[in-house]
């Protein structure tokens, strides 16, 4: 039986091709402030694109742009899951 994720969980655990729904915003308040000037903010979908070679940063995609974070900043940031692997 495969493991089910009911609850929110951090953006930089998801895989490339997932997509999540934005349900809360962690950090300090200039990391938040610089989060929502980049358009990441309660309620936005955001798909997660591609890993570096490294593995850090992740690209995302959200509001019609393509976004590169950091996995530590993408762990302030709380997603629900949309659909499977596939959005």
């Amino acid at each position: 039986m495969a493991e089910v994720i009911s609850g929110p969980i951090q953006l930089h655990l998801l895989q490339p091709g997932q997509r999540g729904t934005i349900t809360r915003i962690n950090g300090e308040s200039a990391l938040r402030r610089r989060f929502a000037e980049m358009g990441i903010i309660k309620g936005e979908t955001i798909l997660i694109e591609r890993n570096a070679p490294l593995g850090d940063p992740v690209e995302y995609f959200i509001k019609g742009y393509h976004l590169a974070l950091r996995k530590e900043e993408a762990a302030q940031i709380e997603v629900t899951l949309n659909g499977g692997a596939n959005g």
